[in-house]
């Protein structure tokens, strides 16, 4: 009797050494793709916004109807900036083990705080520029006249508070990496604004040109005295 329910408790050990052996694995396997899919989402999010900025080149090759297609690919580009929201909050429940530590070594009420410092100007920053675009935020419009507003001081507002808005993220979700990776969204915000501009001087000429020479690209120009 003692031997059989020794043979059956060596049996149990091992089956539930085997689930652990499995569940560990399966936590590798989402560690892994959650990564690679904020990379990958990252990189895809970039090119549908760079093709969503380029109506008027666009135009050149299939008429009025590229102004429609750049709509539909800024809405693709809103869905994969969506996914990797979702990454950075994957990765906060499934961090890699890649030698950083995976919190801050400070209390989590400075991470709030320091996120709030970023986030509120940023969202300031957003909010204003969504506003002073209009339509033009989420469609370009042939017939949409130049920028007003907060694009009297600086020329992408909106890019600015949204490349900054990572930050406070990966803040909030305590992660170092998700920190250090959140440095990725300034070359791929400029990225976008310098294809936005090429188009632009391509829709407005001149005036666009004027505006460039008046306006700061993403620091306000001093304003010369008359």
């Amino acid at each position: 009797m003692f031997l059989y329910a020794s043979e059956e408790r060596r049996i149990f050990l091992s089956d539930w050494s085997l689930v652990v052996h499995y569940f560990l694995v399966m936590m590798d396997v989402i560690e892994w793709v959650n990564l690679i899919s904020l990379i990958i989402s990252t990189i895809l999010f970039l090119y549908f916004y760079v093709k969503s900025v380029s109506p008027a080149q666009l135009e050149k090759r299939i008429g009025e109807v590229a102004y429609e297609k750049c709509k539909t690919y800024r809405l693709i580009a809103g869905l994969f900036e969506c996914i990797t929201v979702i990454n950075y909050i994957g990765y906060f429940l499934y961090p890699l083990p890649i030698g950083l530590p995976l919190t801050f070594s400070w209390d989590y009420w400075l991470s709030v705080l320091l996120g709030l410092l970023f986030f509120i100007p940023s969202m300031y920053l957003m909010f204003i520029g969504m506003r002073d675009a209009g339509e033009e935020t989420l469609a370009p419009k042939k017939e949409h006249t130049l920028y007003t507003g907060i694009y009297e001081r600086v020329r992408h507002p909106q890019a600015i508070g949204e490349a900054v808005l990572w930050f406070p993220i990966a803040l909030w979700v305590n992660s170092p990496f998700l920190l250090l990776y959140s440095f990725i969204w300034i070359p791929v915000f400029y990225i976008m604004c310098i294809a936005e501009e090429k188009d632009l001087v391509i829709r407005y000429g001149e005036s666009y040109l004027e505006y460039r020479e008046r306006v700061g690209f993403l620091i306000p120009k001093s304003r010369k005295s008359k």
